[in-house]
């Protein structure tokens, strides 16, 4: 694959979901449908905008409703092809086990944070849907910046985020109860912040309801795009953007908020109504995709 410096290019964008034994099905398929609908041209089935890869340390992988996955590469393969991949997803499911065995997706996802910490010039995603993001604060990818996971597992998130800042000697997680997704380290510059009513900053005092961001304006042509790669250098992470949805139904709408930033907010849309999906927009940290 020719190197990217950028998602937003003529050829697919190209995806990795990690599986894990007995991982949420729906967290899988709901985002890998959402995906796989997205189009330059609805109606042209070649200007698909991405490609899915699935990987597994088996060829087959159970997951928690019972229903068999194939995986199409191992975690092997996956780590050596690693830097061919702009986004990395991982979804939900046994995670009281992965954590006992600090087995994938784990070592994956710390691998491909250290990707984006060597080669800030490369915009790449780090997704997790529902418990997906425990497997993230593990890794310790989460210290920093603001998260969220499901409701009913936000307590365990909670306890897992402040002892991986306090192993690794580093800045705690901001936990958001109340949102359908959260995005840390967008790409964009946005002129005066202070005039923008829709930005979460983390120097605000308390805690600001989701109420307070609803939507994001994803950028119009190429000339409208305004990235600075000094600035991503600077970012944590090397400027990875992280995001994590809660559970199933948010996947889905952090899922099209990736399509709205890396191909075009009409794509979304036209994806959201083709699945029947009402999208509810999640919260950006310290500005908006524009």
């Amino acid at each position: 694959m020719a190197h990217k410096t950028s998602a937003v290019a003529d050829e697919p964008i190209e995806v990795l979901f990690a599986l894990h034994p007995k991982f949420d099905l729906l967290d899988f398929a709901g985002t890998l449908e959402v995906l796989e609908w997205a189009r330059h041209d609805k109606n042209d089935e070649s200007t698909k905008a991405f490609d899915c890869t699935i990987a597994a340390a088996e060829p087959k992988v159970l997951s928690e409703q019972g229903v068999v996955i194939g995986a199409q590469i191992t975690y092997k393969e996956a780590h050596e092809r690693l830097n061919d991949f702009d986004v990395l997803v991982v979804v939900g499911g046994n995670h009281d086990a992965i954590l006992k065995e600090k087995s994938e997706p784990i070592p994956i996802i710390e691998a491909f944070a250290e990707l984006q910490r060597k080669d800030y010039t490369r915009e790449r995603t780090l997704m997790s849907v529902c418990t997906g993001s425990i497997f993230l604060a593990e890794a310790g990818i989460l210290e920093g910046l603001s998260a969220t996971c499901h409701p009913d597992y936000m307590t365990k998130f909670e306890i897992i985020c402040s002892n991986a800042a306090q192993r690794d000697l580093q800045e705690r997680t901001d936990v958001v109860e109340d949102a359908r997704y959260v995005v840390n380290n967008l790409r964009f510059d946005l002129g005066d912040e202070d005039e923008n009513p829709y930005i979460r900053r983390k120097s605000d005092a308390g805690r600001r309801p989701s109420a307070a961001r609803k939507g994001s304006i994803s950028f119009k042509g190429s000339n409208g795009r305004r990235e600075s790669i000094a600035r991503r250098a600077a970012m944590r992470l090397g400027g990875l953007r992280v995001i994590t949805a809660g559970g199933i139904s948010a996947g889905l709408d952090a899922a099209l908020y990736l399509v709205s930033i890396l191909v075009d907010e009409d794509v979304a849309n036209e994806v959201a109504r083709f699945i029947q999906h009402e999208w509810v927009k999640g919260t950006v940290v310290d500005g908006l995709d524009v």
